[in-house]
């Protein structure tokens, strides 16, 4: 019975292990805006006038649902949303735009319409890491309100750090459910670590 157990228990730490690292990913995967004045679901808000445009960007093939605001993770396709908090601005006319922090490039731009849905939504490429601006424009007349806000595009750094970790975590378990479970492994290591002592 004893010698059941003792061979069991790698099977159950390496299940336990997993179901760990499971609800680990869920928990890394909800992601979450990241800097900026936050607004109520994520994003930042921009004054415009004295109504409330709300800038939130997405990076579904990467990261699902998580919103970004002033940190955008990875260079690529963007989907930048911009909702009007306040239903006054529906029926106003509005222009938004993207472009580069440095050079003023522009990268995005909505010419000026009535949203009447409340949301102006588009997926644009940004292959350059950077600094950019997203700003939003309500014109009245001969008069224009502007609202910006800076974000940052990061560059492509190859493993970020929680990919890291987690692949240190599952070497980790590996060697620990070899080294339990294969006698051979276990007294190599033994020999080892007696060579290094």
């Amino acid at each position: 019975m004893r010698m059941l157990i003792s061979m069991q228990r790698p099977r159950i730490m390496l299940a336990v292990f997993l179901m760990t690292l499971l609800g680990n990913n869920i928990v890394l995967a909800d992601g979450g805006g990241e800097g900026g004045s936050a607004a109520a679901g994520g994003g930042c808000r921009l004054l415009l006038d004295s109504h409330v445009v709300t800038f939130t960007a997405y990076q579904p093939q990467l990261s699902g649902s998580a919103t970004y605001c002033t940190e955008i993770p990875e260079i690529g396709n963007v989907a930048v949303v911009f909702d009007l908090e306040d239903k006054a601005l529906r029926d106003k006319t509005l222009e938004f735009e993207i472009t580069k922090a440095v050079g003023g490039a522009r990268v995005m731009y909505q010419p000026p319409e009535k949203f009447v849905t409340g949301t102006f939504t588009r997926t644009i490429n940004l292959t350059e890491p950077g600094d950019y601006i997203a700003r939003a424009s309500l014109i009245e007349g001969d008069k224009k309100h502007d609202a910006q806000l800076k974000f940052h595009l990061a560059e492509e750094h190859g493993i970020d750090l929680n990919t890291a970790l987690i692949i240190a975590v599952v070497l980790t378990a590996a060697g620990y459910f070899a080294y339990q479970s294969h006698a051979g492994f276990r007294s190599a290591v033994q020999r080892g670590w007696s060579k290094l002592g």
